[in-house]
């Protein structure tokens, strides 16, 4: 035991690998714990460098193992991936966790606070209650389409499917409305659940103070600034701003080669969420240009949208977005226009 230097510990619901290395990179032990031996083998270990798979349940096991003075590292799964050799199995996936984290140049997932992750639920669930809203709207227009009630498409409309149905002059037989009350009082649940969450995101985002400072950049408002403050990684992970919105994807992805550069479409890496936040917080600038003065004509933004595509667009102001982001996380202050800043 006083050999093992690095630990690759494979995760799983009930049977976990363990591969563990010397400092030479030498196996020297291969071994299946069950749940409930995973901490009483690490509590009898010396502290040394245990590195998972940034997948489910893999902060808890990291802040578990950490209280027992190892070392643990989080590896994307997709960097893990090329150190599998042949086969695909438990034992040949800690023995590549436990390569990929002596590599110098790996990139790791900081483990996150039960605190981080709590305040990050109130995002993934109101992702799930929009899903679930956008399939009642669908589902209720499509039911009425059978009948020749045609409504345009959106979230903004709803309240004309509902009406049809609501409306005893409608026409539509009798066990068709029985059953399309069942989609709207549906509809309306998760239209109250989603105002519940935008408020709380609200309370959030004044009682932050990072996040407040996040909402002095245009397109950024309560719900991306409280995100920010909660799914970013800390702004000391990336060396430059770069880093930071090559991380979240916004980046074009490149093949080249022999010198030629070819760029393609972006990444689409990191954290989703925050991406598509960022992308609609630019489209609202986009859609607002006469509004805001960074957009007026003769600016960086201005000049873009007389040239490029709106798409394309909307995505570089993303990147320029997530840049700024970084910059006053790492630096601190409020965000100042190049014309205030002059």
């Amino acid at each position: 035991m006083s050999e093992i230097v690095t630990v690759g510990l494979d995760l799983a619901k009930n049977v976990f690998q363990v591969h563990a290395a010397d400092g030479c990179g030498r196996a020297v032990l291969r071994k299946k714990l069950r749940r409930d031996q995973v901490l009483a083998f690490f509590n009898d270990l010396p502290a040394c460098l245990v590195a998972m798979e940034a997948c489910g349940g893999a902060h808890f096991w990291g802040r578990e193992i950490s209280k027992l003075g190892h070392d643990v590292r989080l590896i994307p799964p997709v960097y893990v991936k090329p150190f599998v050799k042949r086969q695909k199995n438990d034992a040949a996936d800690a023995e590549a966790i436990c390569e990929a984290a002596q590599r110098p140049t790996m990139r790791f997932v900081p483990v996150k606070s039960e605190q981080t992750q709590g305040a990050a639920m109130v995002f993934r669930i109101r992702e799930l209650l929009i899903r679930q809203r956008t399939q009642a709207i669908n589902a209720l227009r499509g039911h009425l389409g059978e009948f020749g009630r045609v409504v345009p498409q959106g979230a903004t409309n709803a309240s004309k499917l509902i009406a049809i149905v609501e409306d005893p002059e409608s026409g539509l037989p009798v066990d068709a409305i029985a059953t399309l009350k069942v989609l709207v009082a549906a509809l309306m649940h998760l239209e109250m659940e989603i105002g519940k969450l935008d408020a709380e995101i609200t309370r959030s985002a004044k009682e932050n103070d990072v996040a407040r400072r996040l909402m002095t950049v245009p397109g950024i408002g309560p719900l991306i600034a409280t995100a920010i403050a909660t799914l970013a990684p800390p702004p000391e992970t990336f060396r430059k701003a770069r880093g930071f919105a090559a991380w979240l994807g916004l980046v074009p992805r490149q093949h080249s080669t022999g010198g030629k550069q070819r760029l393609g479409a972006t990444t689409k890496m990191g954290e989703r969420s925050l991406r598509r936040l960022l992308i609609i917080g630019a489209n609202s600038v986009i859609i607002k240009r006469h509004k805001h003065p960074d957009a007026q004509p003769g600016t960086w933004l201005g000049n873009l949208l007389s040239r490029k595509p709106p798409v394309l667009v909307r995505v570089a102001l993303a990147n320029k977005m997530a840049r700024i982001v970084w910059a006053l996380l790492a630096r601190g202050g409020v965000y100042q226009s190049p014309a205030a800043a002059a």
